[in-house]
């Protein structure tokens, strides 16, 4: 554990911060850490699956340990070696598990890929990465046939499941491959895995990992689970492992603790279903998304009460209303908010157990993390102003860079400074106050707006399903703040509503910041993780008012 016994007995969360020291090893494989470590003891749980028609099957560390030798082995023979780029494109699921577990083993670079993905979306990420080799179930390789005569790099397709042409049964060569495999020697500063952004704007970039970045990322996720593990903890999230957080905080993170998962496959998020499925199997530990948060809140009956037995719960990717940190804290006893993002882990969070929770706020600098709110010339602010979110670039958990785009990520350093792009303050305790993205910020006669804390308003309203707030052109303010807004079922737009929150906004925040516009949509633009578009409503004011733009 990386907050030690004597630090958690300090009960405090600036005296553990100050305390803290790095201890990650020259030499590092994940798939050493995460699996084979645990493999001596045979009956040690790390995964609970249960499929879409609800089979259950159960895999121990040693299960793993064995199939990623036997993988791994079955791989190199087809020839993948050290630094190849191999895709995944598999269901949340012990296959998936093994897979990135056998790449990291044999030293290849794993590249996951959702299932949500149309053949665009895989064709884009396939040429990026130069990926040399796919693994794949037959319910997802209907995505490549429309591309595959245009992708060079993609030499070899294995698949599980049933096979046709030059496609390899990648579970028959497995069974037919020794159960032993020495494991690459590898630096914890090696290349490990490629995570593509959600591209909020532009083009899908590939932030690539090393292999230290799972323990760069335990300080904080220890913390967001109040000292995280406990005995009896288990573990699980909706999240799909094609995302950062998905994969490494609900997957591989909780398993460097020897803390089983369990993966509840559906094809769609079932609310209902969920809170059966968290009671059938005593989820104690969780990483819930605020959309996954959203929906479960609209399925549950006031009042209703569930037997349920979590721990800890984190959430992180975009700013909880408080309606949501309530209903967290009645259901399910607390919501530990966090910040990170694809190229980082977790480097701002609460601790509910020791430290004061400040809704809206994301918390304080975890331990090992220093983060910062720099002004545009790279300088740091004092409390209480508004910049950019910036850390230090010798963080271990740090991305090396993005895959093939060297400008790129020069762009992203100032000095020592790695830039977020996202806009907060920080207030004389050390609490983080997030405002939006720098694209996100309004500047409406010469006042600074950022578009978390009217949504968050707006969010309020028993009416409002989901909100966002960007700039309008306007010809005398320059930008108006502009809310869209996609209202609850059976709710109708009118013009008392919008006026009845335009004034909440009015009353409860400030004259300056209400919505000057409001315009109701059926449907929000959403990437695949669920994040507004809000560039594509920026863009569409744009459009609809050139000669302001």
């Amino acid at each position: 554990m990386f907050i030690n016994e004597e630090m958690k007995n300090k009960k405090d969360f600036d005296e553990i911060y100050s305390a803290f020291q790095w201890d990650i090893p020259h030499e590092y494989n994940i798939a050493s850490d995460v699996c084979d470590r645990l493999a001596e003891n045979e009956n040690s749980l790390a995964m609970l699956f249960e499929d879409e028609h609800g089979n259950v099957a159960e895999y121990t560390f040693r299960d793993f340990s064995i199939w990623s030798n036997r993988l791994g082995n079955a791989l190199k023979r087809f020839g993948i070696k050290k630094g190849d780029r191999v895709a995944i494109l598999l269901p949340p699921g012990p296959e998936a598990a093994v897979s990135h577990l056998s790449l990291f083993k044999i030293g290849a670079i794993s590249v996951p890929l959702s299932q949500m993905f149309g053949p665009d979306a895989i064709d884009h990420r396939l040429k990026d990465s130069a990926a040399k080799a796919i693994l794949i179930n037959d319910q997802n390789k209907g995505k490549l046939s429309e591309i595959r005569y245009c992708l060079d790099c993609l030499n070899i397709i294995f698949v599980f499941g049933e096979c046709e042409g030059e496609e390899i049964d990648i579970q028959l060569e497995t069974l037919n491959s020794p159960h032993t495999l020495n494991t690459e020697r590898t630096l914890s500063s090696d290349p490990a895995i490629i995570v593509y952004t959600s591209g909020t704007t532009g083009l899908p970039k590939g932030a690539l990992h090393a292999h230290q970045c799972i323990p760069g990322r335990l300080p904080g996720f220890e913390m967001a689970h109040n000292f995280f593990p406990h005995h009896g903890d288990i573990y699980w999230s909706p999240a799909d492992w094609a995302w950062i957080g998905g994969l490494l905080d609900s997957l591989f993170a909780p398993w460097v603790y020897g803390v089983p998962v369990v993966v509840f496959q559906r094809k769609r998020f079932d609310p209902e279903k969920t809170f059966e499925f968290l009671k059938k199997y005593a989820i104690r530990n969780a990483f819930l998304p605020p959309t996954a948060l959203k929906i479960m809140k609209q399925a549950l009956e006031p009042k209703q009460k569930l037997d349920l037995k979590f721990r800890s719960i984190h959430s992180g990717g975009e700013t909880l209303p408080v309606e949501i940190l309530d209903f967290g804290r009645d259901v399910f006893g607390s919501i530990c908010e966090m910040y990170g993002m694809t190229e980082m882990g977790f480097v701002v969070g609460n601790c509910p157990e020791i430290l004061k929770m400040k809704p809206g706020s994301m918390g304080k600098a975890y331990p090992g993390h220093i983060v910062e709110i720099l002004d545009e010339e790279g300088r740091i602010l004092p409390p209480g102003k508004t910049g950019e979110i910036a850390i230090h670039r010798n963080d271990p958990g740090m991305f090396l860079g993005y895959w093939g785009d060297s400008e790129g990520t020069l762009e992203k350093y100032k000095g020592e400074w790695f830039l977020s792009s996202d806009v907060a303050w920080k207030d004389e305790e050390g609490y983080f106050w997030y405002q939006g993205r720098m694209d996100d910020v309004i500047i409406s006669a010469g006042y600074r707006i950022g578009p978390a804390e009217i949504e968050k308003c707006i969010f309020r309203h028993p009416s409002v399903e989901d909100v966002a707030v960007v700039g309008s052109p306007d010809p005398v303010r320059g930008k108006i703040v502009k809310a869209f807004i996609q209202l609850r079922k059976g709710e109708d737009p009118s013009e008392l509503l919008e006026e009845e929150i335009k004034k909440t906004v009015k009353n409860r925040l400030s004259a300056h910041e209400y919505p000057r516009e409001i315009e109701f949509l059926e449907q929000m633009p959403r990437t695949t993780t669920g994040k507004i578009k809000r560039h594509v409503l920026r863009e569409m004011e744009e459009k609809r008012k050139p000669s302001l733009s």
